[in-house]
């Protein structure tokens, strides 16, 4: 289980890499809404507490795709006139206070979905005005290493933590944005804002696939247990496909 956390995160970031040096911030943000963190953390918290308890942090999880997005749209705002230090603090604050903000609400599928659909919608609004950007040349394999590192760090990090508390914060903290942070810094130290910017729109498009993973366990782990997860990653696959036109064209 250990090793798979470790891998799981860095060997996403390195496609996700690789798809950025290929073609681009559009299709490397695209591809991080597939549920690569909330999925594995999701799963081993019905191996370890039992489907119930994850089709609950499912929901929970739904919920947080609101915080997700506002840390998205933040950074790739304040990235514009600040460096990466304050502009990951400001967009951490602002996912912190909206995850506290949802951990008050009664838990509710209804409510998840509303919340969801709510940030989904508005996201395209919300993201600053960028030229489209061409390809650009590789990070450093250096960076690129450090990029994996501090991946596999927080998906450790978060997945100790998640099991620590209940299902509420799980899900919560399944959905704290591990790929988007790590991908962000590097991106604004490497590519500049406005490539950081488009990863990030593009990101928050990705995401309807994560939202659907998430909405499929909640409502499928209680009735076909772990059957559930194939028809979610079946599910958010589709998904995947469907907003690769809106992830794609041009701005």
């Amino acid at each position: 289980m250990l090793m798979l956390k470790l891998l799981v995160i860095p060997g996403f970031l390195l496609l996700i890499s690789l798809a950025g040096k290929r073609w681009g911030p559009s299709v490397a943000g695209w591809l991080s809404g597939l549920p690569v963190v909330v999925g594995p953390i999701l799963f081993f918290l019905a191996i370890e507490q039992g489907v119930m308890f994850a089709a609950q942090a499912a929901t929970a999880a739904l919920s947080a795709m609101f915080a997700m997005i506002a840390f998205c749209v933040t950074y790739a705002q304040v990235a514009q006139r600040l460096s990466w230090p304050w502009t990951l603090t400001i967009s951490l604050l602002v996912w912190a206070l909206a995850a506290i903000v949802l951990s008050l609400i009664p838990p509710s599928l209804v409510f998840s979905v509303i919340a969801a659909a709510t940030a989904l919608l508005a996201a395209p609004y919300l993201f600053p005005a960028v030229q489209p950007i061409a390809s650009g040349p590789a990070p450093k394999s250096d960076k690129l290493l450090m990029r994996m590192m501090a991946g596999a760090l927080l998906t450790l990090a978060v997945t100790l933590l998640a099991s620590t508390v209940g299902e509420r914060w799980s899900g919560l903290l399944a959905v704290f944005p591990v790929l988007g942070s790590v991908m962000a810094v590097f991106s604004q130290q490497t590519r500049g804002p406005a490539f950081t910017a488009a990863l990030l729109r593009a990101t928050a498009t990705g995401m309807y696939s994560f939202a659907a993973f998430c909405l499929v366990l909640a409502l499928a782990l209680p009735r076909l247990g772990w059957l559930g997860f194939v028809l979610g990653i079946g599910v958010s696959l589709g998904m995947l496909v469907i907003t690769k036109r809106l992830a794609l064209r041009p701005r």
